[in-house]
């Protein structure tokens, strides 16, 4: 049985960073494309940033060169290091896997985490 979990999330000041984790088990985020996806209230969910098997990384442009994804195999952990946050980055973050290959699209991803909430405050 897969599952994700997301962690790290809470209130931060704008300006501030944060570090999410996502913990598979069930699977191994080598051999996936993990990705981190967000839905703020009233908006449909949105691409933020995914790592191939590769190790090779994209970014949503809203936040390209404020986000860093990486991944540690041994701990079978996804992260996004998030930095210079703004109010506009206050949303749910989910974590994902795809057995179909690095894409920005969630239809694409076959197992989804429980979100943990982002709060950028003023």
């Amino acid at each position: 049985q897969v599952q994700l979990v997301e962690s790290g999330g809470g209130l931060a000041q704008a300006g501030g960073s944060l570090r999410l984790s996502c913990a598979a088990s069930g699977l191994a985020v080598s051999r996936y494309a993990m990705g981190w996806f967000r839905q703020a209230p009233g908006k449909e969910r949105e691409f933020v940033a995914v790592i191939a098997w590769t190790g090779i990384t994209s970014y949503a442009d809203s936040v390209k060169g404020r986000f860093t994804i990486s991944r540690d195999n041994a701990k079978n952990t996804v992260y996004l290091q998030m930095n210079s946050l703004s109010p506009e980055d206050t949303a749910v973050y989910y974590c994902a896997a795809s057995s179909r290959g690095a894409s920005r699209h969630l239809v694409l991803y076959d197992y989804w985490g429980q979100g943990t909430q982002v709060t950028v405050s003023t």
